[in-house]
């Protein structure tokens, strides 16, 4: 019987043979090109998010390919990615990772200040002094600093009805929707007989931040738009917070909120409308979240 020893040595003797062989082969064999994959054109990958995922399919001989189509273009959820073997198939992964990279750039890009002054805005700042402060500190992203403060009271109308206000929030990119929605809000308040009024821009702000500005201006309703944290289905999507007579004191159930505002969501415009509904809602009830579906 052969010892472990042997059988050991027998392996080793079996493998340098084995490498031997290849590496004599490949030194004599013809070099041959690499073959670029599929879809892939001077070295370049076509752009994978030029797709979206609701037309997506990579499931090989699906049972019901066009069912499953039909329920994608409900969701933006990531169905029929196919795979190989047990992970995503490159195109599933590449979309992914693109999809992400677009998450992160909307949290961690700043508005751009040429934005904010073409928009009309009346610019200020939370107690955070950077987007990291911002990102681990959310108390402070929720209270206004004092310059900002003495800003908003010289600049903002006191005592108005609605004040309507914009912070970055989570989302720079969510700002796509600010040129359709605030003419909506307006143009809906303006129905009701209400004017809106000039409008402060919050930057590093919570949603919490609302709660500071109704009491320095003494508004009867403060409606903050705001960027969502962005998900691997868009960087753009937008909420209203809208609350009646906010201050530090109420809790969050006191807000109504409308949310997942952007193109493949709920339309900025149509938003608007529907926005600019709640807060007449809101100023005759005088009362703001749960409280107002009691």
């Amino acid at each position: 019987m052969y010892q472990e020893n042997d059988i050991r040595q027998m392996v080793r003797d079996v493998l340098t043979d084995l490498m031997a062989n290849q590496t004599a082969s490949a030194a004599h064999a013809p070099a041959k090109p690499a073959a670029p994959p599929a879809g892939v054109e001077d070295g370049f990958v076509p752009d994978v998010t030029a797709v979206s995922t609701k037309d997506e399919f990579h499931v090989l001989e699906p049972h019901n390919r066009q069912g499953y189509m039909d329920m994608k273009q409900y969701t933006v959820a990531r169905l029929g990615v196919g795979r190989a073997g047990t992970r995503y198939n490159m195109w599933s992964m590449l979309h992914f990772r693109a999809d992400h990279a677009t998450a992160q750039d909307a949290v961690f890009t700043d508005v751009d200040d040429a934005f904010v002054k073409a928009q009309g805005f009346v610019a200020g700042q939370t107690l955070c002094v950077s987007k990291d402060e911002f990102l681990t500190r959310p108390d402070l992203g929720r209270k206004l600093n004092e310059e900002t403060k003495a800003l908003f009271q010289k600049e903002l109308p006191r005592g108005a009805k609605v004040t309507l206000a914009v912070g970055d929030g989570l989302s720079s990119a969510a700002m796509v929707n600010i040129p359709d929605i605030v003419p909506a809000i307006k143009q809906g308040l303006k129905g009701y007989g209400i004017d809106a009024g000039p409008i402060p821009f919050v930057k590093y702000c919570r949603v919490g931040a609302m709660d500071d500005i109704g009491p320095l201006l003494d508004s009867d309703v403060v409606c903050m738009l705001i960027g969502e944290r962005p998900g691997l289905a868009t960087g753009e999507s937008m909420s209203a917070y809208i609350a009646y007579k906010p201050n530090p004191e109420r809790p969050e159930s006191w807000r109504t909120v409308v949310s997942n505002i952007y193109s493949g969501g709920t339309p900025p415009a149509e938003a608007g409308a529907h926005i600019a509904a709640l807060i007449k809602k809101i100023l005759d009830a005088k009362v703001s979240g749960i409280d107002l579906s009691l």
